[in-house]
């Protein structure tokens, strides 16, 4: 095959990503919480109307982190939906918890709220809701079940960077709430993560985790004439290096999201009739979230379905990928007691989605080729393992 004309992601940079780096290399300060550490912090506090918010080397890490904060032990239960990555659970399986894997809803494909109150057991600790593809979760549920049972809540808000649940940002209704700026995401410094901080009493805990378990924070403010080892923690902070990348991505936060959201709109006016067709789903965005133009994604009728089309788009210089493997039939997952069948509409998902090109830098004639070709693809022949999504899922 000829190399690839459409790539399935590009990493791409601001007009001002050069100019804050060689800013941070001409200064005294490179290592970690130097000034453009501390511009990104403040950009996502007022941004998003969070307390406290501090930048970690990944949001596997800051997930490491929220587990740490809550004090996690052999023994304790989390909720988390199996139709996500890995470090959703791998942070709290770290500390000895036991994952409980719900399924996902068939509309968003975000965690089933309606299951929550049946999983919850004198072990449960925490629900870790993750906002699929930048779209809300249904934290009025999820909040209320977590108040009733004292648990916490914790966002997994990769995708979710500027998207908003009635009104409201993503990452600002748990406790604690993780991003990411990997270089998949809208906003990006190839790799990177930030812990959003909710709930005021873990501020101080989690600058002493995040600086090695030391309270170096409170020595660098003056607050104490030395500091030293006060809890367990690790080595969470980026570069300030990687600061300067990501603070000019905030600075042109605004474009980037307006790019993206033309990129999802032309996908979908595009494909809609041709989706319709082929018994192929598009994407749904309830009416009360406001998403964040994170992926553009198919649900195809089948899993051969799926990989004819990805075949298909191959042929064309084209890639698409699929996403999520479900966890609880992982090797992990099945150590944890997964079985099939525990999560049927992730297991119906993950063999029948397809995500295909996003990017910032996607120019509007590779947008033209992937709808082109899309639109050359042709069910397989033979239907004979075809079930329609809307029976399978009642959507």
């Amino acid at each position: 095959m000829d190399m690839l004309r459409v790539p399935f992601n590009r990493p791409s940079v601001s007009p001002t990503t050069a100019e804050n780096v060689a800013q941070a290399l001409a200064g005294t300060h490179a290592s970690g919480d130097g000034p453009f550490t501390h511009r990104c912090h403040r950009y996502l506090e007022r941004r998003l109307d969070v307390p406290k918010a501090l930048l970690t080397t990944s949001c596997t890490h800051a997930l490491e982190m929220a587990a740490l904060l809550l004090d996690f032990q052999p023994g304790d239960e989390v909720i988390v939906p199996s139709f996500t990555f890995t470090s959703t659970i791998n942070a709290f399986a770290l500390r000895g918890a036991q994952p409980v894997f719900a399924d996902i809803r068939p509309d968003t494909l975000n965690l089933d709220e309606a299951l929550l109150e049946q999983l919850v057991t004198p072990r449960t600790k925490a629900i870790i809701p993750v906002h699929y593809a930048g779209v809300g979760c249904e934290m009025d549920v999820i909040t209320q079940v977590a108040e009733r049972h004292n648990l916490a809540v914790v966002e997994d808000n990769a995708h979710g960077l500027f998207g908003k649940y009635r009104g409201r940002h993503l990452g600002t209704f748990g406790s604690l709430a993780t991003q990411s700026f990997h270089e998949t995401k809208n906003i990006s410094c190839g790799e990177g993560g930030a812990l959003l901080i909710n709930d005021r009493r873990y501020t101080e805990a989690a600058e002493i985790i995040r600086e090695k378990g030391t309270d170096r924070s409170r020595f660098v403010r003056g607050q104490v004439d030395k500091y030293s080892w006060a809890s367990l923690g690790s080595s969470y902070l980026p570069a300030d290096l990687l600061a300067a990348v990501l603070y000019s991505q905030f600075e042109y936060a605004e474009q980037i999201q307006a790019t993206r959201q033309q990129i999802w709109a032309t996908y979908f006016g595009a494909l809609r009739t041709w989706a319709e067709s082929r018994y192929i789903r598009l994407p749904y965005v309830p009416d009360y979230c406001e998403q964040a133009y994170h992926m553009f994604y198919l649900i195809l009728p089948s899993q051969e379905a799926r990989q004819s089309l990805i075949g298909h788009l191959r042929t064309r210089g084209i890639l698409s990928v699929f996403h999520y493997l479900p966890l609880h039939l992982s090797t992990m997952g099945r150590r944890y007691g997964g079985r099939e069948g525990d999560c049927p509409i992730t297991e119906a998902v993950s063999d029948r989605l397809l995500r295909l090109p996003f990017y910032n830098s996607m120019t509007e004639q590779e947008l033209q080729e992937v709808i082109d070709a899309l639109s050359d693809w042709q069910l397989p022949a033979d239907m004979s393992n075809f079930e329609p999504l809307l029976t399978l899922t009642g959507v």
